[in-house]
């Protein structure tokens, strides 16, 4: 399996089977972050963390208290995709990061990005024009 971005008319494919999303809340100000797992029955959410709580930024059920950070297991079926929309309210947009290295998404208002799984033989598009 294997990780497909889209993003406007471009699909980048990264070859990982797990990644980890990041980002400051728009108005606690606080960082969230969230583990993930490319399965063939799609994304499956395997953590959450949090540095903090407030508006909408609650820990979730079984949570602990670990080094300054929430952390919990959600117990959430998988998903067939997860769409991302920069809303232009935070400082930046998702951080993304997989074995391979991290990237930015969703830093300008407006600018969606598609996460869902796909099969490892799908051929990488490059983004360079």
């Amino acid at each position: 399996m294997s990780l497909c971005i889209a993003i406007a008319a471009t699909v980048l494919t990264i070859p990982a089977t797990s990644f980890s999303l990041s980002w400051v809340h728009s108005v606690e100000k606080i960082e969230w972050r969230e583990e993930w797992a490319v399965t063939r029955a799609g994304l499956e959410l395997r953590q959450a963390s949090v540095k903090g709580s407030g508006a909408g930024m609650e820990p979730g059920e079984g949570a602990v208290l670990d080094d300054g950070w929430w952390r919990w297991e959600p117990s959430l079926a998988p998903i067939p995709e997860l769409r991302l929309a920069a809303s232009g309210a935070t400082s930046g947009g998702w951080t993304l990061c997989h074995a391979g290295g991290c990237m930015t998404l969703g830093a300008a208002p407006g600018e969606e990005s598609i996460l869902s799984a796909c099969a490892a033989d799908t051929k990488p598009v490059d983004p360079s024009p």
